[in-house]
């Protein structure tokens, strides 16, 4: 089993924020990662008092509060549908995936997490939607 860092850079390569997940498959397909990745965050958010959802993809209930029209009270954010729009993100080259210092460029792509423990998502654009 693999231990995966997944970490956010910018455009310049600056690391934006990181979080480690541990007993991962030793190979898994670029799709899967993203996946993963996604659903993560998404449990993270959706078990701790935050009302600003931080993450790859960024849903709708978050831009309305970043223009500071919230309203009603904070909705748990479906990790499904925050994985599809990271898919199509992806195929829309919304955001480069970088697997140690190889970009992938199919999400079919089969990656080995034990020689390449670092994927970094670098956002070209911000992803909302959700």
């Amino acid at each position: 089993m693999a231990t995966v860092t997944f970490r956010d850079e910018s455009a310049t390569g600056k690391a934006l924020d990181e979080f480690t997940l541990p007993d991962l498959p030793d190979r898994v397909s670029a799709r899967e990662l993203v996946r993963l990745r996604v659903r993560e965050e998404v449990a993270r958010h959706n078990a701790g008092p935050a009302t600003r959802f931080n993450g790859l993809v960024r849903p709708l209930e978050a831009e309305v509060e970043l223009n500071g029209q919230r309203g009603g009270p904070r909705r748990r954010v479906d990790w499904e549908r925050q994985a599809d729009i990271a898919e199509r993100a992806f195929q829309r080259n919304g955001f480069l995936l970088l697997v140690g210092e190889r970009q992938i460029d199919d999400l079919a792509e089969t990656i080995d997490l034990t020689a390449d423990p670092v994927v970094s998502f670098v956002k070209l654009v911000p992803l909302v939607g959700g």
